[in-house]
């Protein structure tokens, strides 16, 4: 081909890879409004108004939904927190031990309570121990076996986080503690966990709203009525008044406490990763 063909053939246009970027920002934006316009249009207002919506079923509520309802929630699942984060500490020694024997109980808890829904552990405690130990009671009655049930399915999880945590710490911090005299248990109680713990405050506190969330399940345990929580106070409304508008209240009370604690995540995430840079 000589220079002359080549100066007479068109350039190739084409959109750059910006543009096509920018385009497809745009198509999605599109179908975003479409689906919502859609939804809108289409939506029954009116019904769902008077399903969910019902104002003087919101006031019967209060003040019993925040100062019962929201505050049993609230220690169920500080309880269950508590209980959680010691065992799980423990469990994750256990898992990092040199001897056997305690590696393989840690692992075989693990294993055996990831693997378990939520719900079976609950009826576990709440029928299972009373069947095997008769005569026995939890300390605390509702409030313990709540406390122990999500202690159980918390500290198989914080566990690992746990054991993350303290693998993540460089192993010179372990060394430089023995230098200076510190004996294994020590330098761990000492210079290793609290490292560890600023390392996954923010995976703990994920933990923490997944236990708000399973606090619901105390109603298999039985409870009075001064020991209900949301969900369960949304409930017995929602079925006498036949009608959901208590059901969506109990759900925003959730939100009260599961948006904060998001956004503390996000800004523990946000410090971790500043810290390690």
């Amino acid at each position: 081909m000589s220079d002359a063909d080549a100066q007479v053939q068109p350039r190739k246009t084409g959109l750059t890879r910006r543009q096509k970027r920018a385009l497809s920002r745009g198509a999605q934006y599109v179908v975003f409004v479409a689906v919502v316009i859609a939804f809108a249009v289409t939506a029954d207002w009116g019904r769902l108004k008077n399903q969910f919506a019902q104002w003087d079923l919101v006031k019967q509520m209060f003040p019993d939904v925040i100062t019962l309802a929201l505050k049993n929630t609230v220690l169920y699942t500080m309880s269950g927190f508590v209980v959680g984060l010691v065992l799980g500490m423990v469990i994750a020694l256990m898992r990092l031990s040199s001897v056997g024997p305690y590696r393989w109980v840690a692992g075989i808890y693990i294993e055996i309570f990831r693997g378990l829904p939520a719900l079976l552990i609950f009826v576990f405690v709440g029928v299972a121990v009373p069947l095997a130990f008769p005569g026995t009671e939890i300390p605390g009655g509702t409030y313990g076996k709540v406390a122990i049930a999500l202690g159980l399915v918390g500290a198989a999880y914080m566990a690992e986080t746990f054991r993350a945590g303290i693998q993540a710490v460089p192993k010179g911090q372990m060394e430089a503690a023995r230098s200076l005299g510190f004996s294994s248990a020590r330098a761990m109680v000492s210079i290793i966990v609290p490292q560890a713990f600023r390392i996954i405050l923010p995976p703990l506190t994920n933990e923490l709203v997944t236990l708000f969330k399973d606090s619901s399940l105390v109603l298999i345990l039985g409870v009075t009525l001064e020991e209900r929580e949301l969900s369960k106070f949304g409930r017995d409304l929602a079925s006498t008044s036949a009608n959901s508008t208590p059901i969506l209240v109990a759900g925003l009370c959730y939100l009260l406490v599961t948006v904060p604690l998001g956004f503390v995540v996000r800004r523990l995430e946000a410090k971790t990763g500043e810290s390690t840079k």
